[in-house]
């Protein structure tokens, strides 16, 4: 994993940290996505049951995710 997966990944994790109670109560808890299929959808989770500032967020790393995940497929 290159570093901006890694500081990608990482951000998604602390978005799961700060919204598990409140937006992903129906996840396991220790549960942390481990590849981009399943960070996207936790941070959809996040965008839907999660307030304004959740939503903001979570499209903040989406994007950042998708560039990312792009950025290496691009130079493949």
């Amino acid at each position: 994993m290159n570093p901006a997966d890694e500081t990608a990944a990482a951000a998604v994790d602390n978005l799961v940290d700060e919204y598990r109670t409140r937006c992903l109560w129906f996840l396991r808890d220790d549960y942390y996505p481990s590849n981009t299929e399943e960070r996207l959808r936790v941070l959809g989770y996040i965008e839907r049951h999660g307030d304004r500032e959740a939503f903001r967020k979570a499209a903040r790393v989406r994007q950042w995710l998708l560039r990312s995940s792009n950025a290496a497929s691009a130079g493949s």
